[in-house]
Parts: C-alpha cells; sequence; structure tokens
C-alpha cells in the first residue's frame, strides 16, 4: 500500500516538472545555505586552531608594555633582559622552556636580490617553545650563542625570494650594515592566525642580533613552554608575580607587561568564529521556512487542482487516511528532493569557499544528516494541511467540481 502511495506520488511530481522544481527551490536554497554556511565556519575554525597551534603548545607569550593606566608601573613599559628569561626558566618549575625573542624589520640582500623580512634574535630555547624543526641545517652552537657570531636560519618564504630553489647553506646575506652566514632552513609554518607570514623570518643569535642589528640589550617577548599536564593558568600566575618583583611593581599599580596564554586566544577566537557561523546558519535557516511555505502553497493548489480526482478516489472506496497518505507523502518526496539537491549544493559551494578562502574543507556528518531530516521535517509539516485539507473533501462535492 505504501509504494503505490509513493508509486503515485512521484508520478504526480513527474507530471509537473517544472513546477515541482520550482516547489523545491526554496528548500534547495536553504538547505545549501545552511550546509555551506557550517562547513565553512567549521573549516574556519579548524584554521584558527592550526594557525595557534603552529606558535607552538602550552605557549605563554610575555611582553613589555600594556598601554600604561594612570597607575600603570613604568609608562610605556621596560623592555626584559636576558636574565628575566633565565629567571622564568628556573624559578618556575611548571615552565619547560622559555626562550628570548627581540625582533626588526630589515631589508635582506644577496647578490641582486632583496626582500623586506623580519630578523629575530634569539636561542636553540625557540626551538622548543614554538615547536618549530629545521628542514635543513643546524641550529646555534652554543659558542655562537655565546660570542655572539652572526650566524643565521632562513624561514621558507625568504629562503624561496633570494634562493628560489638553490641550497643556500654556507650562503652570506647582508642585514642591514651586518653579513651573515647561513648555516640552517626552518620549516615552513605558514600564516598565523593573525595573518601574517611566520616563514618570512631569519633568525640569528641574540647577542648578535643585539651588537648588529638593535645596538641595545632589549628583549621584547619573551616565549615560556608549559610542561604537560600543568594548568597554563597558574603559571601564567607565577609568571606575573616572578615579573612584578624582579620589575619592583608595587601592589597599586598595574602591570607593565602582559602574558598572553595562546590557548585562551584559542578558545575566543573559535568561539568568535561559532558564534558568527550559528548567526549565518540561522539567517540561512529562514530560507527553509520559506521553502516549507512554497510547498505548501503548492499542494494547496495541487489539491485544488485535483478535486475532481480526489473525489472520484473517495467515491470508489478509498479512505479519507489513504488520501491524506497520498498527499502528505508527495509533499515529504518533493522536500526531500530538495534536501538531497541542497546538501548536494551546499558541498559544492562550501568546497568553492574553502579553496577561495585557503581554509580546511571540513564537512561535517552529523550537520549534512541534520539538514536533510530537517527537510523530510518540513515536508511532513507543511504538507500536512493541504493533505488534511484533501482528505476532508466531501465526496459529492469533490465530483461537481468542475
Amino acid at each position: 500500500m505504501f509504494f503505490e502511495t509513493l508509486r503515485l506520488a512521484i508520478q504526480a511530481i513527474i507530471s509537473n516538472t517544472m513546477r515541482s522544481f520550482l516547489t523545491v527551490l526554496g528548500v534547495i536554497i536553504g538547505v545549501a545555505a545552511v550546509i555551506s554556511m557550517v562547513t565553512v565556519g567549521q573549516g574556519s575554525t579548524d584554521q584558527v586552531e592550526a594557525n595557534v597551534a603552529s606558535l607552538g603548545t602550552n605557549l605563554l607569550m610575555i611582553s613589555s608594555g600594556r598601554g600604561g593606566g594612570p597607575n600603570s608601573a613604568g609608562g610605556g613599559g621596560t623592555s626584559f633582559k636576558l636574565k628575566d628569561v633565565d629567571a622564568i626558566e628556573d624559578q618556575i618549575a611548571k615552565i619547560q622552556s622559555a626562550a628570548p625573542s627581540s625582533s626588526s624589520q630589515v631589508q635582506v640582500i644577496f647578490g641582486n636580490n632583496n626582500y623586506s623580512s623580519s630578523i629575530v634574535g634569539t636561542d636553540n630555547r625557540y626551538f622548543i617553545v614554538r615547536d618549530w624543526d629545521l628542514s635543513s641545517g643546524r641550529e646555534f652552537y652554543e659558542s655562537e650563542i655565546r660570542s655572539g657570531t652572526s650566524v643565521c636560519l632562513l624561514g621558507q618564504t625568504i629562503r624561496e625570494e633570494l634562493f628560489g630553489s638553490g641550497n643556500p647553506l654556507g650562503e652570506t646575506i647582508r642585514l642591514k650594515n651586518a653579513s651573515c652566514k647561513i648555516i640552517g632552513v626552518l620549516e615552513e609554518k605558514g600564516a598565523s592566525s593573525f595573518g601574517n607570514d611566520q616563514d618570512n623570518v631569519i633568525l640569528m643569535p641574540i647577542k648578535a642580533f643585539h651588537r648588529r642589528i638593535a645596538g641595545n640589550q632589549d628583549v621584547t617577548m619573551i616565549y615560556a613552554t608549559v610542561r604537560d599536564g600543568i594548568s597554563t593558568d597558574k603559571a601564567k600566575t607565577e609568571i606575573e608575580n616572578l615579573l612584578r618583583e624582579r620589575r619592583r611593581i608595587t601592589t597599586d599599580e598595574e602591570d607593565d607587561f602582559d602574558v598572553r596564554d595562546m590557548k585562551q586566544m584559542a578558545t575566543m577566537m573559535t568561539s568568535v568564529t561559532g558564534v558568527l557561523t550559528g548567526l549565518l546558519s540561522s539567517v540561512a535557516a529562514v530560507s527553509l521556512l520559506v521553502g516549507g511555505i512554497g510547498i505548501m502553497n503548492i499542494m494547496l493548489v495541487s489539491v485544488t487542482e485535483r478535486t475532481r480526482e480526489i473525489g472520484i478516489r473517495l467515491a470508489v472506496g478509498a479512505s479519507e487516511q489513504q488520501v491524506l497518505m497520498q498527499f502528505l507523502v508527495e509533499a515529504v518526496v518533493l522536500s526531500i528532493i530538495g534536501g538531497v539537491l541542497g546538501i548536494v549544493l551546499g558541498l559544492l559551494l562550501a568546497y568553492a569557499g574553502s579553496i577561495w578562502l585557503s581554509i580546511p574543507f571540513s564537512p561535517s556528518l552529523s550537520i549534512i544528516l541534520y539538514a536533510f531530516l530537517f527537510s523530510a521535517v518540513v515536508g511532513i509539516v507543511f504538507g500536512y494541511f493541504p493533505a488534511r485539507r484533501a482528505a476532508r473533501l466531501n465526496p459529492i462535492d469533490a465530483l461537481r467540481y468542475q
């Protein structure tokens, strides 16, 4: 019985192909919009998480200066010193490693090629806290770090700009008025969640940076990685207490430094993308409501057009339940067809969007299933009232209908 009802519903849909397509167009657009929005939103979230993870695991970023309120100690904040880095690593057991970082934007020259890049003065602890490996070459020797020897490691972007596919190891580049021998090349990191190219960087021993590039002994940033299984919040608190003590900040003064937890930043950024995705998906879901109303309108028209047919079926013994089921199945089939086409279109749009935005293509099976089930529910809800109207027609009045 059900299969016969299904056959009649499909036959009615095929006999009015154009009208059926226009009927389900609203459902197609609604489902496609929801699928594409959620998929692109999930891809954006995955990209943010990957970018934050590329900065390092369990990472705390400590910078000097914090805006400077009326009670702010030191106004704009005093830069750190190398002893501050060692104190954080030695005196706080929760910290696995801490690395200094001072940076400057310079024009890098090799032969006839030149390129603007960020040069960072640091030491070998930087590779630990940033979870950054080398693709070729070696790290700094301890003797090079202590003496401030002018050697450097290149990021992939600056390597490609200056050397193309050539091997830069052993070559010498110029940074401002200083020369620097290349001893290694970093693995590719890609863009960070803040939009900057992490591979457009040159690393050199921090003492060499102080002497040849900066002209001072300041450390502008400290990267600290927390031991596994230990709360970054507790480590952050201990760092703040230690630095307040070392920088002689009194209890009535604000910090003149800032400790940022990358996990918290990742959570904040993913929550923002999640809210935006939910908002856009909610707006897109309105199209499903519009599509459902379209199905109800067309089914009401179909009932009116087929009044005489309904009367004949009722007159020859069809029950109200059978007539109701026929029109309800027809509405559900229409809605499901729209849902399937909408899912395919939504995935295609999401894939195109992921390529255009350079984010991962992250389709969710649960969202696809929910969209399919929701399209079926739309057919049931909005198809019920026209079906009930058809089932309640008086057979005599229906047979008289012209």
